[in-house]
């Protein structure tokens, strides 16, 4: 059963390695935080651009799709527009 004090959070190890470990809590401590702080962030941000980028795939999409009203209301059909 989930721990209702970690508020939906969950552990997660990560393997990494040493050098970049000792250069990511020079890092952390510049910035006072935590390297699991650093890291969730940044895999925040990372998931955050990703549905980001479906969002802007699917409006792509719908706008391909559906077009666009560029005003007006004069509808002329294809055969009209050719009888010039």
């Amino acid at each position: 059963m989930a721990n209702p004090s970690h508020n939906g959070k969950q552990n997660l190890t990560v393997t990494m390695d040493r050098q970049i470990i000792q250069k990511a809590k020079v890092v952390a401590a510049k910035r006072a935080t935590s390297i699991s702080a650093l890291v969730a962030r940044q895999i925040e941000i990372l998931v955050g651009e990703e549905e980001a980028y479906e969002r802007s795939e699917r409006d792509a999409r719908a706008l391909l799709r559906d077009g666009f009203h560029l005003g007006g209301d004069n509808r002329v059909s294809r055969e009209e527009l050719h009888e010039r």
